[in-house]
C-alpha cells in the first residue's frame, strides 16, 4: 500500500490550500524535486469572496469595487476570471422548520436564473466597478481564478443619506468560513443588528448563532440549526433570538454543515449604521488599528471564549509612542462573558490604535475584541466598527479609495517596520504610484495615502511589509453627506494570496504489509 505519511501530507496540503482556494500542488517550474517534509509557498489559483446584501433601505446606493494586485502569477495559470454574481435574494430567517425546504428550492431556482456579473475584473492592477440600488439588492457571490486569484479583494460601500440606518457602510467582502466572532453587537432597544449569512456553495449550509452578554450566554433555541440555502443568503435580527436587552453582546456564528460568509449590520437610532466584521481569531494579544483622530466616543468590547478569565492591559499606540490611558489601564473579562469599557475621546485629536495584552506575563488568555467608534456630536453623529485584526503580513489590499477622503493607519505594535504602499491605477484611468513609510516601534502613523497620477474613478491601496516587525493596518473612508461626516473603517489583514504547501516526493514509497 502507499505510504500513510505521504498521503497524510498531501491531504494536509489540500486542506490548507482550501482556506482561500486551491493552490497548485505541482512542482514549481524549473525546480528540482523537493525533499519530503519541506514546504513551498505558492500562489492560490482560486479564491471565493462573499458580499452581504447591502441594506434594508430604499434610499441606499451601493458601489462595488474588485481588484487583484499586479505581480501574482496564479501558479501555472496564464489567464483567469474574477466575477461577483448576484445570489438568490436574501430572506429573513424563519424560526421554525416548516418552510425551510421550500425556501431552499426557491433559492436554487433563483440561482439558476442569475443575471450577468455585477462586477467582472479583467486584469490585475486595475479595479473594476459595479453598482446596485435599493433595499432589494441581494448578496453577491464571487470567485476568482488563475492570475486574478492571488490577493483578490472586493469592497462594498453603501451610502444611505437619511432615515433608518443612515450612514456610510463599508465592508471588505469576506472569505467563506465555518467560525466567526463578533464582539460589539447589541440587543438594546436603540439598536437593530442583523447577522447576514451567505452560502456560496451548491448545497445548503446549516448555521448556529450563539449570543453572550455581560452575564454570560443568552440562551435561545431559535438560533440553532438555521438553514442557509444553496447560493443564497439569510439575515437574522439578533434581538429576536433572545428576550434580554444588552448593550454589549458577542455573536458567535458556527456551521454544522457547509460554510458561509458572515457579517453583522449594526444600526443605532442616533449614530447611524455600519458593518461589523469578524474579529481575528482569539489570541492573548490583539491589535485594533485605525481609531480616527477626531473620534468623540470609543467603546471597547471584549470576550474570552475559553475557560479562563482574561486580565488585559490597555495601550494606546499613538504618533509618538505607546501610552496607558489614564483611568482605563486594565480590563477584566470573565470567561464566556462580554465585557465593555467606555474609552470616551481616547485619541484626543491624534489618530491611534489600541493594543490589548496580558496584564501579567505568562498568563495569556485568548480573547476577541472590537471597537465601536463615533465621530461628531448631536444629530451629526456617525458610527463605525474596528475589530481586532491580524497583521498585514506579506501584503494586504483595500479597494474603493477616492481622490479625497481616505486615511491609512499603519501600526507597529512591536519592532519598528518599513512598508511600501502602492496606489493602483484608477478604475477609469491613471498611473500607479508607490511610497515607502517607516513606522517606529509602538506607534501609529496615519497618512493621506498616495493617489494615482491622473486618477479617474476609484483605486486600490496595497500595503507590503518590507522589513521589521508585524504591521497592522486600516483604511478610513469619509464622505460628507447633508453636513454629516459619514465614515467607515476597513482593517487590512494579509490577503492570503499565497499558501504554504508541504511537498512530497513524486515517487511515493511502498511499505510492506
Amino acid at each position: 500500500m502507499k505510504s500513510t505519511s505521504a498521503l497524510s501530507l498531501i491531504a494536509g496540503a489540500v486542506a490548507l490550500a482550501a482556506v482561500t482556494g486551491f493552490a497548485a500542488l505541482n512542482e514549481p517550474s524549473g525546480g528540482s524535486t523537493a525533499e519530503a517534509g519541506t514546504a513551498t509557498r505558492l500562489p492560490v489559483e482560486r479564491t471565493s469572496l462573499l458580499c452581504p446584501a447591502p441594506g434594508l433601505s430604499d434610499l441606499s446606493e451601493t458601489a462595488y469595487t474588485a481588484f487583484t494586485p499586479s505581480g501574482g502569477s496564479g501558479g501555472s495559470a496564464t489567464a483567469g476570471t474574477a466575477e461577483l454574481l448576484s445570489s438568490a435574494k436574501d430572506d429573513e430567517a424563519s424560526t421554525d422548520d416548516k418552510d425551510k425546504k421550500d425556501k431552499d428550492k426557491k433559492s436554487k431556482s433563483k440561482k439558476d436564473k442569475a443575471d450577468k456579473p455585477v462586477v467582472s475584473l479583467k486584469e490585475p492592477g486595475k479595479p473594476a466597478t459595479g453598482k446596485a440600488s435599493g433595499a432589494d439588492s441581494p448578496a453577491l457571490i464571487g470567485t476568482a481564478t488563475g492570475r486574478l486569484a492571488p490577493g483578490w479583494t472586493a469592497q462594498q460601500t453603501t451610502t444611505i443619506e437619511a432615515g433608518d440606518g443612515r450612514g456610510l457602510l463599508g465592508i471588505s467582502c469576506t472569505v467563506p468560513d465555518t467560525d466567526f466572532w463578533f464582539p460589539a453587537a447589541s440587543t438594546a432597544k436603540s439598536r437593530e443588528d442583523y447577522v447576514h449569512l451567505t452560502n456560496p456553495d451548491d448545497t445548503a449550509a446549516v448555521a448556529d448563532i450563539e449570543l453572550y452578554g455581560p452575564d454570560g450566554s443568552l440562551k435561545s433555541d431559535v438560533g440553532e440549526g438555521i438553514t442557509v440555502p444553496a447560493g443564497s443568503g439569510v439575515r437574522v435580527l439578533i434581538s429576536t433570538l433572545t428576550s434580554k436587552a444588552a448593550d454589549d453582546v458577542t455573536v458567535h456564528v458556527t456551521t454544522r454543515t457547509g460554510r458561509v460568509g458572515a457579517a453583522v449590520r449594526a444600526a443605532d437610532d442616533e449614530t447611524g449604521s455600519d458593518w461589523l466584521t469578524a474579529s481575528a481569531e482569539p489570541a492573548g494579544t490583539v491589535v485594533l488599528p485605525g481609531i480616527p483622530a477626531d473620534a468623540t466616543s470609543v467603546r471597547l468590547v471584549a470576550f474570552a471564549p475559553g475557560d479562563d478569565d482574561a486580565d488585559l492591559g490597555i495601550k494606546l499606540l499613538g504618533k509618538t509612542g505607546a501610552v496607558t490611558p489614564a483611568g482605563h489601564e486594565e480590563l477584566h473579562v470573565k470567561s464566556h462573558m462580554t465585557a465593555g469599557m467606555d474609552l470616551k475621546d481616547i485619541t484626543r485629536g491624534e489618530a491611534g490604535s489600541l493594543m490589548l495584552m496580558p496584564s501579567e506575563k505568562g498568563r495569556a488568555t485568548p480573547v476577541v475584541a472590537a471597537l465601536r467608534v463615533v465621530r461628531g456630536k448631536g444629530d451629526k453623529q456617525e458610527v463605525a466598527y474596528i475589530p481586532a485584526t491580524a497583521p498585514v503580513g506579506a501584503r494586504a489590499t483595500v479597494a474603493d479609495n477616492r481622490s479625497k477622503g481616505s486615511v491609512l493607519s499603519l501600526t507597529a505594535p512591536g519592532a519598528a517596520a518599513t512598508v511600501k504602499v502602492t496606489a493602483s491605477a484608477g478604475s477609469g484611468g491613471g498611473t500607479p504610484v508607490s511610497k515607502t513609510y517607516k513606522i517606529a516601534a509602538g506607534t501609529t502613523t496615519a497618512v493621506t495615502p498616495p493617489v494615482p497620477t491622473g486618477l479617474k474613478g476609484t483605486y486600490a491601496l496595497t500595503v507590503e511589509t518590507q522589513s521589521g516587525g508585524p504591521v497592522h493596518a486600516a483604511r478610513t473612508l469619509t464622505e460628507t453627506v447633508n453636513g454629516i461626516q459619514m465614515f467607515t473603517v476597513q482593517t487590512m489583514p494579509d490577503d492570503r494570496g499565497t499558501v504554504e504547501v508541504p511537498a512530497a516526493r513524486q515517487d511515493l514509497s511502498v511499505l510492506d504489509d
